[in-house]
């Protein structure tokens, strides 16, 4: 059960990455909701992480959410914000993919 609360702490770091960079294109009253969506994601994706490490190693965890954060906030800015998709770029946020996969298969 642990493992899914991180995946979601993960999946809720990157709804904050992506309300902040809506909140830097919008303008008037948007912004504002895009800010209260980043602090809605923040605090929720900072709960559950807590909560998972209080039964994970903090280092496991953190390294897991972290990487389910930049690799969703990767994949964001490439669909959403129109960021460049080279083969550089998806060689390393596949790298980190499989990097995530050992942790968690090293982990016990």
């Amino acid at each position: 059960m642990n493992w899914i609360l991180l995946i979601i702490a993960g999946l809720f770091e990157v709804g904050f990455a992506t309300c902040l960079g809506r909140a830097k294109e919008s303008t008037g009253i948007s912004t504002t909701y895009w800010y209260g969506g980043f602090l809605i994601c923040l605090t929720i994706s900072m709960y559950l992480l807590v909560k998972v490490t209080q039964d994970l190693p903090i280092g496991t965890a953190y390294a897991v959410w972290t990487g389910i954060g930049a690799f969703g906030t990767v994949l964001v800015g490439i669909i959403i914000f129109k960021e460049p998709a080279d083969f550089w770029r998806l060689f390393f946020i596949t790298t980190l993919i499989i990097s995530i996969i050992g942790i968690k298969i090293v982990s016990h």
